[in-house]
């Protein structure tokens, strides 16, 4: 006689238990996508390095070879910002990573994800 008043509580757990796990998922989701943004803008910052090494003008070859790592991995415009030092250059980039995943993106603010790399100069 017992066990008839607990029918259907495993189907009142999982009802309940769902919303909570689906919000999880997206949370995971978003952390990717804001590590994958991050690692584009770690890559951008490492090529814009590599190009302002070995041009004439760094600060422009830096900002050309950002825009075009950024225009192919999709991240959002960026903000580079080189720098000469005695035998080196550093670049840093710096991005917005937008929080859009459904139902946990309106609730974080955009989160702001940057990279710095310095290389040797070479002669041009």
């Amino acid at each position: 006689m017992r066990f008839r008043r607990d029918r259907g509580q495993a189907t009142v757990e999982l009802a309940l238990a769902t919303p909570v796990l689906c919000l999880l998922l997206l949370g995971v989701i978003q952390v990717v996508v804001v590590v994958r943004d991050q690692l584009d803008v770690i890559e951008a910052a490492r090529v814009g390095a590599r190009a302002a090494s070995v041009a004439a003008d760094p600060a422009g070859a830096a900002s050309a070879a950002v825009a075009a790592v950024t225009d192919t991995s999709g991240t959002r415009p960026a903000r580079v910002a080189t720098a000469v030092g005695s035998g080196t250059v550093t670049v840093t980039v710096t991005a917005e990573s937008v929080t859009d995943v459904p139902l946990i993106g309106p609730l974080l603010p955009d989160i702001e994800v940057s990279g710095r790399a310095t290389m040797i100069l070479e002669p041009p």
